[in-house]
């Protein structure tokens, strides 16, 4: 069984991993590093947002009417 050579897609053309720099792979890592923070706080956005609703739904129905 053949091993698959691995690979990433850069601008529409393909990688080998293998051929590149250890300065192209650290940069490929924070890359990847950076992408997750993103989505780790859009997460947190979404969270802080809904909490948001409800304590201005919480403080509308406190107020008199």
């Amino acid at each position: 069984m053949a091993e698959t050579e691995a690979k990433i897609k850069i601008d529409g053309i393909d990688y080998s991993l293998d051929d590149l720099s250890d300065e192209a792979k650290a940069q490929i890592q924070s890359l990847q590093f950076v992408e997750s923070e993103i989505a780790r706080l859009k997460a947190q956005v979404a969270v802080a947002s809904t909490a948001r609703i409800a304590y201005q739904n919480a403080l509308k129905d406190l107020l008199p009417k």
